[in-house]
């Protein structure tokens, strides 16, 4: 509905303006003149572009509504500590609505302000948002709710955000140079092939020598990106499209999950990050009073690798019948012996978290030391393996050459 921007009297002779809702101009003037005002002029309201909501547009709303997991994180520690300092979870919320800088987080957090004010749980309303709230999120604020420690369930949880958050960094940080260099050596070969190796094939058609295997082959795939690069650019594209909707599927991701876990050097960093992930999720759970049953559930959702989520689902099958967890984490064959070792000792003892959280301890000091060790041998093994790239090309393009002075005699 367009929006109409009057200027009317009121009954004292005083001039008003305003902005009203309607179809159209009779309208606002037959609601100027039951609200008691005489209109004098009546406009469409056309708006400033700083006042255009941009989110508010077909389509943007989608493309920004992520919310950055430092802002959910923010968001967790402060209203840990508004709650913690008496303060009701209302006010709470209202009070963190102004200070938040995403403005689609604002309107979520609005949403759920009066959602409570309607009588909802926290958890409830949370649960309505789960781009933002995962089930784990939810499920340890509604253990929070029903034990009356919410202001430590969330201290936890913003905790255990922020371990998380830093175990991924340096992951990440690890894969940025090994992916930076990569590129680089791409657009290096992709270079020569395109314009250094066209012009050795005019000098070697000139001297009108053969050919040796390696040279022609390298000199086949430069015809191919030169001569046909939009062809060769769909066919990558659509092999990145088709895999990543196999990916999409259980089954394929697993067989993604599982051969990036058997990955050279990177695999055994990728299985800490997943133990870590696994052992963290589970302890934080348990610790916060989630049923057991339900936190295997929600570490299966929440693990981020298929390979563990089926495993979990082992786990969650063999504690319905009554049966234990480690055994069937030590059937997976997945999980190193040491955590399968210590979650049994945790079952015995009664103190399965705490054992679990000590295994995320020492798996993410694993992971920083490899991560450490990795760097410091990565740039050298890049180096060499930049060299032997560019240094096989040039070779290839060198070999015509020692057959010139069979040309000339």
């Amino acid at each position: 509905m367009p929006e109409y921007l009057y200027e009317a009297l009121d009954k004292g002779g005083k001039q008003v303006r305003g902005i009203i809702e309607a179809p159209n101009e009779d309208s606002i003037i037959e609601k100027l003149r039951g609200m008691g005002y005489y209109p004098l002029r009546v406009n469409v309201h056309r708006k400033k572009a700083s006042e255009i909501d941009i989110l508010a547009m077909p389509g943007l709303k989608q493309i920004f509504h992520r919310v950055k997991r430092k802002h959910i994180m923010t968001f967790t520690r402060q209203l840990a500590t508004l709650i913690d300092a008496g303060l009701p979870i209302l006010r709470s919320l209202r009070i963190l609505e102004e200070q938040v800088e995403s403005v689609v987080f604002k309107e979520i957090i609005a949403k759920i302000a009066k959602d409570i004010e309607g009588g909802s749980t926290l958890s409830d309303a949370m649960a309505k948002h789960p781009k933002v709230f995962d089930n784990l999120y939810v499920a340890m604020v509604r253990a929070g709710e029903i034990g009356g420690v919410l202001e430590a369930v969330l201290n936890r949880l913003a905790e255990f955000q922020e371990k998380r958050a830093a175990m991924m960094g340096k992951v990440r940080s690890a894969m940025m140079y090994p992916t930076v260099v990569m590129v680089i050596a791409t657009l290096i070969v992709g270079f020569i092939l395109v314009k250094i190796i066209p012009k050795f094939v005019d000098i070697f058609a000139q001297l009108g020598a053969d050919l040796p295997l390696p040279t022609q082959i390298l000199v086949n795939v430069s015809n191919v990106i030169t001569h046909h690069f939009v062809i060769v650019a769909l066919c990558v594209f659509a092999l990145v499209m088709v895999l990543r909707q196999i990916n999409k599927t259980k089954q394929g991701k697993f067989v993604f999950d599982s051969t990036k876990l058997k990955l050279p050097v990177f695999g055994i960093i990728f299985l800490k990050v997943a133990i870590v992930r696994f052992a963290g999720t589970l302890s934080t759970l348990i610790n916060a009073g989630v049923p057991i049953l339900q936190a295997i559930d929600i570490v299966r959702e929440t693990s981020g690798n298929e390979v563990i989520s089926r495993a979990m689902e082992k786990v969650y099958n063999s504690i319905k019948d009554g049966e234990t967890i480690h055994e069937p984490m030590r059937e997976s064959k997945i999980f190193p012996p040491l955590v399968c070792h210590m979650v049994a000792v945790g079952e015995e003892t009664g103190a399965i978290d705490q054992m679990l959280q000590k295994v995320a301890e020492a798996y993410e000091r694993e992971v920083d030391d490899t991560i450490n060790a990795l760097t410091s041998i990565i740039e050298p093994v890049l180096i060499v393996f930049l060299g032997v790239i560019v240094g096989t090309i040039v070779i290839c393009l060198y070999l015509p050459l020692f057959t010139i002075p069979k040309l000339i005699k």
